[in-house]
């Protein structure tokens, strides 16, 4: 029998620790075929340091309650393999790894980039003839990915901001007359509307929920915006406005941009609420509020969308489910197959489909004036976000499990190969 690698890899969701217990869970149901599951620390750089974590060392409480936890359980990280027809070092060194653990099945969670990664890995072990099956899973908040309806942490991610958006509209309601007449809320989308556009679901007869929506596939028109602030305001005495952190302007240039990159050469976004509430203090003198989501729209566990919980598990399961069977360099991916009431299932594609793509909003989600979403895009939204899958509670708070990631003995030498990746330490 052979051993099998997961990884946890990117930006991190309420959900993918569902997925990594339904991985183990899938692999443990077939003890004739996988022996053992080995967890990278940190995702690849795991693999690459030899810091290997062997889950039957973690406790059945612990990984039982994985699927409450919000985070990367075994650590997550951004690390761009090169191209294996012309970097050997790392490949190489990835194959010695699984050579010297008899990993034969090799499974990566995560978004375009790390789909990527599994691409690379395939090719490069096909080159060197090393027989390893590698099954790329979904995960983003981004909801970007194509070949796919959504994407696993996305409709948890929408459910806590549309709340958000909900919660905060009450409060300025409640204090518009005498104190803010704006509130902007930012949050994640460096290409895309997605999150952005959930918050719509917050709209309702009730007059309350997001009046603007700002989204990155539409630029950012600054006469327009102030515009329709001044139009809301003068309406019903108070604007909430939500607004993608990768809002642009009509020269396709970011309105906030920090200069700082990732391996994978990501921009840093962040701050383009100030600078919309500038705006309109500048035109209106109105009092103004913002807050950016930033992680908490992505770490929000104790009020996860309970079909998104079962989407992630789901294609945890798939994944193993494929690599049985023989499936190389294949995604598991959500397909809907009718949206009242709700129905998907999973079906396999290739990464080479995924890898490179982009999926936007479409068009006719967004209201003409590009301010508002539209019937069709609240159909899309609304059954992602269905369902409450609430942790359990401890003196208060959810009681979220941290695994011990104790790792196994290494049996290679120490791997320095690139200045991004340092010798890995035990979490304190």
């Amino acid at each position: 029998m052979a051993n099998a690698f997961y990884g946890q890899s990117g930006g991190v969701t309420a959900t993918i620790n569902a997925t990594a217990a339904a991985v183990i869970e899938a692999v443990r149901a077939q003890p004739r075929v996988i022996e053992k599951v080995f967890v990278g620390r940190n995702g690849i750089i795991g693999a690459l340091q030899e810091n290997l974590v062997d889950i039957t060392e973690e406790s059945e409480e612990t990984l039982a309650g994985l699927i409450h936890t919000p985070g990367a359980a075994f650590g997550s990280c951004r690390h761009k393999l090169q191209n294996p027809s012309a970097e050997h070092d790392e490949y190489q060194r990835l194959i010695e790894v699984f050579q010297a653990h008899d990993i034969r099945y090799f499974f990566y969670n995560g978004g375009g980039d790390s789909q990527d990664t599994t691409r690379k890995i395939a090719h490069a072990a096909e080159l060197v003839g090393y027989d390893l099956t590698c099954i790329g899973i979904p995960k983003t908040i981004d909801n970007n990915l194509p070949m796919t309806d959504c994407c696993p942490g996305f409709g948890s991610a929408a459910k806590y901001v549309a709340i958000s958006a909900l919660e905060a509209s009450f409060d300025v309601a409640s204090m518009h007359q005498t104190s803010t007449k704006v509130f902007v809320m930012e949050v994640m989308g460096r290409q895309n509307g997605w999150i952005a556009a959930a918050s719509s679901l917050a709209c309702d007869e009730r007059g309350l929920g997001p009046d603007i929506i700002l989204i990155p596939e539409i630029a950012y028109d600054k006469v327009a915006f102030l515009e329709k602030v001044k139009e809301v305001v003068a309406h019903k005495g108070f604007c909430v406005v939500v607004t993608a952190e990768g809002l642009r302007d009509q020269q396709g240039h970011y309105l906030s941009y920090i200069d700082t990159v990732d391996a994978f050469g990501h921009g840093q976004l962040g701050g383009v609420a100030p600078r919309l509430v500038d705006d309109i203090k500048t035109a209106f003198h109105y009092k103004c509020h913002w807050s950016v989501c930033d992680y908490l729209q992505r770490a929000a566990r104790h009020i996860a969308s309970q079909t998104d919980m079962d989407q992630a598990y789901a294609v945890g399961k798939a994944a193993v489910e494929y690599a049985i069977k023989g499936l190389q360099a294949v995604m598991p991916a959500i397909i809907r197959t009718q949206s009242v009431p709700y129905q998907w299932r999973i079906e396999p594609v290739h990464i080479s489909q995924v890898v490179g793509g982009e999926k936007n909003m479409p068009r006719h989600y967004m209201s003409k004036d590009g301010f508002s979403v539209t019937q069709a895009g609240r159909d899309y939204f609304a059954p992602l976000i269905a369902g409450e899958a609430y942790p359990p509670y401890r003196a208060g708070l959810p009681d979220y499990k941290k695994c011990r990631n104790r790792l196994v003995e290494r049996k290679l030498p120490e791997y320095f190969g690139k200045k991004c990746i340092q010798p890995a330490s035990e979490p304190a």
